[in-house]
């Protein structure tokens, strides 16, 4: 962008500037109560380093009206000797001083950002699933890296210059005034045309502050999508890397323009503050000079004047840049402030009970549910940075499907239609129960509300009689092993991804696991055996190696009760007969959920549950609920009729 483009753009913006909320500055303020023993050290040493800043002024005075001239009459330069040292030592005061300052200036600016972080990340892990359903991630890193240095720059900055200039000035003007207090009025003439313009620049940095932000934000979540193996993959089997790579090349664009015209502000600004200053400065040296001429004032009176105004004009230049970098900075605060802000809807009750020795009875009484709309689970800036247009989708929409962990069903309906509907299932402690039904019927929605990923929206979940929303979550979901349909491997060893769920296991119980879910030939042909890294998101494994690896890890758990999402779905029939063994064992005495697929899971269960619109059409056992001939026979025998293989959409 040229320079008079910005200059132009400057002048001529029609957007009122936005002004920061004082209320953001009260919160960021709140954050330093821990800190506020060194926050009055800190005042103090400033005040210390300040008077000691201000012998060499007097020393240089002293020098001028009294050592030269008495070392001239008598040959005896000591009073100019101790001078010399005293400005010497004040030197070496000053900046060890000033290396405390800077010490608790970081210790506090430091502490404060951890505190503001470790705090952003805890509220952020402990939102709710359809937080992050809604949420785009890397806007949602962005507010967790960038704004939150952001804020560190805000108050650092406060710290380190707002503080210090503060009182710098204040004693300055003071010492001004004891010398000769109508130069020091006339130096304060000119303040009007220091606040005036940093409260307008003020305004207009916070608001390119805040755009930039956005757009930085915007590029981080095409890079997160776009980076991992999934979105890599999808931009070159549809040949796009060249619109890709051409709308991020726009935004980054945007951010260069806003960055020259940031730049182009701030020195605009300062060069006009340092003109201003000058012309005080001018105004100092002619007034002081015609009253040194008069007699008025000493030629000592006018050096430690002109020196002294000097740390009138420096701390004025700061004040008013400061003023500038921290509403701009504090723009990152209200954005991380947005966030805490956020109410998380799946909180423990204050008075919840821990789960122990759950055995596994499992009651669904009278069950609704609808998802919540994007409206209560997250920002619009984090979703997609603009306002919410959309429709509500149902639950059979393309844009529901693939969202929730536990299974590849519907996570979203718009907050309006109802998914589950009057739900009574009862399941005793131990039984195996298969979860079939056409697509869309609600078996994804039904099992997520188990761990409480989701809150019901009418009647009750309980757990060994217990209401889940009355459990802490911690040891309901402690209870809990899920094995989805894709799991989910972290970008690290097979023997870190299982100690997930144990961290203490020992490596012989890594190697039971393993072989109880028929993997750990695999692991031992791997490079470096369970110190084999598996790649973002487990690429390095097929299908059927992540989830037996998937099972090992639920079988490390060792919960009383599990939710397989068609475990065995991505085995060829030789693995899956022996994953079945191997469940068959390992489930034993447990109680399990599993959303079927397969004729062995369905026929071998203890109860079917047949969910159809969101409502239980039929239960039983397999023989039973054939002979009814509903739904699950007829979609029973048009999986066997079609012979596809039993991941087929008949009992999808």
């Amino acid at each position: 962008m040229h320079p008079f483009q910005v200059l132009h753009s400057m002048s001529g913006s029609k957007d009122a500037p936005k002004g920061i909320d004082r209320a953001t500055v009260r919160r960021v303020w709140a954050f330093s109560t821990p800190y506020r023993g060194m926050v009055v050290g800190f005042v103090i040493l400033i005040v210390l380093g300040t008077a000691i800043g201000l012998v060499p002024t007097f020393a240089f005075r002293d020098i001028i009206d009294t050592a030269i001239p008495q070392g001239i009459e008598t040959g005896d330069n000591g009073r100019l000797t101790w001078l010399g040292v005293i400005v010497v030592a004040a030197a070496v005061a000053a900046a060890f001083i000033s290396m405390i300052e800077r010490w608790l200036s970081s210790r506090i600016g430091e502490g404060i950002i951890y505190d503001l972080r470790d705090k952003l990340f805890r509220h952020v892990q402990a939102m709710p699933l359809g937080f992050f359903t809604q949420t785009q991630t890397g806007a949602l890193i962005s507010r967790l890296n960038n704004d939150v240095i952001g804020a560190q720059r805000a108050f650092t900055t406060f710290l380190s210059t707002v503080i210090g200039n503060v009182i710098n000035l204040g004693i300055t003007l003071v010492t001004m005034f004891f010398l000769e207090w109508r130069l020091t009025l006339l130096s304060l003439l000119i303040l009007p045309f220091f606040i005036i313009p940093s409260r307008r620049v003020g305004h207009r940095m916070a608001d390119i502050t805040r755009e930039s932000m956005e757009l930085n934000a915007s590029m981080n979540t095409t890079m997160t999508e776009r980076f991992n193996v999934s979105g890599a993959m999808l931009v070159k089997l549809f040949g796009r890397p060249r619109v890709e790579a051409d709308e991020f090349a726009t935004r980054a664009a945007r951010v260069r323009d806003i960055g020259i015209r940031s730049a182009m502000y701030a020195r605009i600004f300062m060069t006009a503050m340092t003109l201003v200053g000058a012309l005080g400065t001018a105004a100092i040296y002619w007034l002081g000079g015609v009253m040194v001429i008069n007699g008025t004032i000493t030629i000592g009176d006018l050096a430690a004047l002109s020196l002294l105004v000097v740390r009138v004009y420096l701390p004025l230049t700061a004040l008013t840049n400061a003023r500038v970098d921290v509403t701009s900075a504090l723009v990152s605060f209200e954005r991380v402030f947005e966030i805490l802000d956020m109410a998380n809807p799946i909180e423990d009750a204050p008075d919840a009970v821990a789960l122990d020795n759950v055995e596994g009875h499992i009651r669904f009484d009278g069950v609704t549910f609808t998802y919540p709309s994007a409206d209560e689970s997250t920002l619009a800036s984090l979703e997609d940075g603009t306002p919410r247009r959309m429709p509500a989708r149902g639950p059979g929409s393309r844009i529901g499907a693939g969202l929730t962990p536990v299974t590849s069903g519907p996570s979203y309906a718009g907050g309006e239609a109802e998914v589950l509907h009057g739900v009574d299932i009862d399941i005793a402690a131990g039984q195996l129960v298969a979860v079939v039904g056409p697509s869309g019927a609600g078996k994804s929605t039904l099992l997520n509300l188990v761990p409480r990923l989701y809150d019901v929206t009418g009647g009750a979940l309980t757990i060994d009689g217990v209401d889940v929303r009355s459990a802490t979550q911690e040891s309901l979901r402690k209870a809990i092993g899920v094995v989805n349909q894709d799991p989910h491997m972290f970008h690290d060893t097979v023997g870190a991804n299982l100690r997930y769920a144990a961290p203490d296991a020992t490596d012989d119980d890594l190697r039971r696991v393993a072989t109880a879910a028929r993997i750990i030939d695999v692991i031992d042909a791997l490079p470096e055996g369970f110190d084999t890294v598996v790649g973002e998101r487990g690429y390095r494994l097929s299908g059927g190696e992540k989830q037996r690896l998937a099972i090992a890890r639920m079988l490390l758990k060792d919960p009383a009760i599990v939710i397989l999402d068609e475990a065995t779905s991505h085995l060829d029939t030789e693995n899956e007969a022996q994953i079945q063994a191997a469940l068959e064992t390992a489930l034993a005495g447990r109680t399990s959920l599993v959303i079927a697929h397969r004729l062995s899971t369905i026929t071998n269960a203890d109860q079917i549950i047949v969910l159809d619109d969101g409502r239980v059409a039929e239960r039983g056992t397999h023989d039973e609920l054939r002979a009814i001939g509903g739904l699950y026979e007829t979609l029973y025998e048009n999986l066997l009729r079609t012979g596809e293989h039993p991941m087929g959409s008949g009992l999808t």
